[in-house]
Parts: structure tokens; sequence; C-alpha cells
């Protein structure tokens, strides 16, 4: 067994996941037919393959599989640690506590062949063995570094200066970042297409503004969770970004719609737009939205209880490609905006309406009359839904192609309604919450309480 064999056995063993245990024991059986055709330097593989064909072979394998590869043989060694091999790496699919040691050797041996690498939740990992790598692989372009708690900013300069090939950058997480470190990366890669900054509540306006003014390529930003921000980074994206398709401004409640019409004026390609808790809004962004990107595909916008019937009918007047809509909490919708949307919106494969609570059995009847022909809808949230009854599930059953169903809190869902779907729809998957019964204290039947025992005593 090589000692390079070992390169990814350095962190702690009890971060791998069970995915990797599966491949593992696949490359055994594979490796063990291997030796019984012949000896490891004469196998019948090796033979009858070239070279060139086997090492074709080996980079379609991950990480896990092509160590495993290493240890067949002296040759199979030289082929696995081939630099053809580390072009993208994902170590979030083998463990992750990795040890700073194993990023140097990787950096090290395959630096000027590593093109994309996933150091996601990789908790040790910080500005020392990142400095490493970026001084050893100047042609990176995607690096992944979600919840990496320990980079900080320093980071970020390091890739400034060396990794100028960047085009994929995901820090969501890394709460050390400031404003400083995004300018660095503004500075050194300015062909950079994706940034996620999600959860850096250091980063302000200023960071995200530079970045706008030197990455004019910028097709997906997302700023989820960052507090600091206004309207003066989204005036910035919509005057720099035009080929902009993707944004997610989740919980920056200080954006307003006049912010959000000038971006989606001119930044019409938009695909995915994220406004969740963005409490300020109201149906002017929905409108913007349906009269300028016609191209949007999924919308998120829990929480946003000022949207309408009317906001949501212009929307799905301009925009047949949705196929994913969270409406989680807007509570002033109505059965309306499922006419609207069925009728609009063939596409859609996923429909959240949890805690809108005037969507009534006619409002589900309406929808349904408009999907269940295209066979699409797979996933359907009505947790908390008062008003959905059984009914609902029975007009449910057109929709064949149904495979996730939420009725938590729906308190006039019954189980046999339930058993009568799933019997409908075999494959279909229905989440629901039924409190124990609580009979009336003088015997006598009474009419159904909206909220179960555990609800009312808490």
């Amino acid at each position: 067994m090589s000692k390079d064999s070992h390169l990814f056995t350095n962190g702690h063993s009890n971060g791998g996941s069970h995915r990797g245990h599966t491949k593992s024991k696949s490359t055994s059986k594979f490796q063990s037919e291997v030796f019984q055709i012949g000896s490891a330097s004469e196998a019948l593989i090796n033979r009858k393959l070239p070279k060139e064909l086997l090492l074709r072979i080996m980079s379609y394998l991950d990480v896990t599989s092509v160590c495993h590869c290493a240890q067949v043989s002296k040759y199979w060694n030289v082929l696995a640690l081939d630099g053809s091999n580390w072009q993208h790496v994902n170590l979030f699919s083998v463990q992750r506590d990795i040890n700073p040691t194993v990023i140097d050797n990787l950096s090290s041996r395959f630096g000027r062949f590593l093109k994309s690498l996933s150091l996601q939740d990789c908790k040790h990992i910080g500005d020392l063995s990142l400095k490493t790598l970026a001084h050893h692989c100047p042609f990176i372009e995607i690096l992944i570094l979600i919840g990496c708690s320990q980079v900080t900013s320093m980071t970020c300069v390091y890739l400034g200066k060396m990794c100028h090939r960047l085009r994929w950058l995901d820090l969501e997480s890394c709460d050390k970042i400031t404003d400083a470190g995004i300018k660095a990366i503004a500075d050194g890669c300015p062909n950079l297409a994706y940034l996620s900054i999600s959860w850096c509540k250091k980063v302000t306006n200023d960071a995200v503004i530079y970045v706008a003014n030197q990455c004019t390529l910028l097709e997906h930003i997302y700023v989820k969770g960052c507090s600091n921000l206004t309207d003066d980074s989204i005036y910035a994206i919509a005057s720099n970004c035009p080929e902009l398709k993707s944004i997610d401004i989740h919980s920056i409640v200080e954006i307003t719609d006049k912010a959000l019409k000038t971006l989606c004026e001119s930044c019409p390609h938009i695909s995915y737009f994220c406004i969740s808790g963005c409490i300020r809004l109201t149906d002017a962004t929905l409108s913007a939205l349906g009269h300028n990107c016609h191209k949007l595909t999924t919308l998120e916008a829990a929480c946003c209880s000022h949207f309408s019937d009317t906001g949501f009918s212009v929307l799905a007047q301009n925009c047949p490609d949705l196929e994913k809509m969270d409406l989680e909490e807007c509570t002033t919708i109505t059965d309306l905006t499922l006419q609207h949307l069925s009728q609009g919106c063939a596409n859609m494969q996923y429909l959240s309406l949890s805690h809108c609570e005037l969507i009534t059995d006619d409002g589900i009847y309406e929808m349904v009359q408009n999907l269940a022909a295209n066979e699409k809808l797979t996933v359907l949230e009505l947790d908390n839904c008062p008003l959905i009854t059984d009914v609902s599930l029975e007009h449910l059953t057109a929709c064949t192609a149904l495979q996730h169903l939420e009725l938590y809190d729906c308190q006039l869902i019954t189980k046999q309604a339930i058993r009568r779907i799933k019997n409908q729809l075999p494959n279909l998957m229905v989440h629901a919450y039924f409190a124990p019964a609580t009979p009336p204290q003088d015997g006598t039947p009474t009419r159904r309480q909206r909220y179960c025992r555990c609800c009312v005593v808490l």
C-alpha cells in the first residue's frame, strides 16, 4: 500500500459519511475481482485497456473510490494519483472534519490540475491552509467554503492575489468575513459569476457595491441574512450586473419595492428570486417581476404578508415558466391566487401554501382542474390551512404525480381521508399530525375545535 493512498485519511475517522462507506464496499468488491483475474502486474484489465482509457474511467470516480483504486496495485497507484483525476474534488462527501494536512497535501500534489474544490463544513480548515491552496492552485475556478467558520478575510486576500480565474465562490456562514475580504476578491477576480456571502453579517453595503462595480459578469448573488444591507446594494447590482440570473435577499428587512422594481427592469434574465422575510414588500414587487422577468422559474416569498391576489394575478399572467413557489405565511391571499397560478403556470412542481389561512377546498379544486392534466405537481404544502377539509384530498387524487403532501395542523382533515388518498396514490408521502382525542366533559358531542388540546394548553 502506497503512502500516497492515505492522502485523505489524516482527518478524524468519525467524520466519514454513510455515503462514502457504501462506496467503499463496492470498491472493495471491485478490487477483489481484479485480483481474481491474475496478479496485480498482469491483471487482465491492465493488459486489455490502455492507460488513457483507465485514466478516463477513473476520472468519473469520487475521491473515496479513487483513493481505494490507489491501493489496488503499484500501477493503479500511479494512475489514481495522476493529476487528471483530481480536477474536481468534493471533500464534503468524504468527511467533514478534514485535517489541514490533507489540504496541504492536496494543494502541493495536484495544485495545477485542481479546478473545483468543496470544503463544506470543514471546521478545522483556516487561513493558513487556504493560503497554501491559493499558492499552489492558480487555476482553480470553483471554491466552496460553506460553514468554514475559521476562515477570515485573509483567505479572501490570498485568493484575490493568486486565483484570478475564480468564477464561483461560496462563503456562506463564514461569519468572520468582512468588507475588506470581499473587496479583495472583487479586485483579484473580476470574472466572478457566482458569489454567496449569506449569513456573513459583518458585510455591509460598501462591499456589495464594490463587488457590483468590479464584477460586472456576476450572474448569481446570495446575501441571505446580511442584515446590514439596504436598497443601495440593490441599486448597484441593478446598474452593473445586467446578466443577473439569481438573487437571494432573504430576511433583509430594509429592502423596498422601489429598489426591486429597478432591479427587475435592469435584470430581465432573473430566474431565481428569493425575497422571503422582506416584510416591507407589496404587490408592486410582484408586478415588477411579472412585467420584466418572464424567465422566472422559482419565487420564494415566505412571510411577505402584504402580497395579495392582485399581485399574483400579474405574476401568473406573465411568468409561465414558474416551477417552484414558496408562499408560506402570505396570509392575505385567497383561492383567487390558486386560480391565477393554475391557469398561468402549467409547469408548477412545488407549491407551499402553509399558513395561508384563507385557502379553501374551492381553491384546491381550481388548482387541480388546471394542473392535474400536466402531471408535474410533486410537492404541495398545506400546513396550518384551517379551512381545508377531506374534500381537498378527494380533489388531489387527480394529481397523479404528487409525491409529498404536508398537512400538519389541518384540523378538518381526517385519518380516513389520508388513507383513501394514499390508497389511490401509493407513491405519495403524507405528513400530518393528529392530537389525541379529548372527550367533552358532559359527554355530549361538540363542534370540532380549531386547535388541539396541546395548543390550547400552550
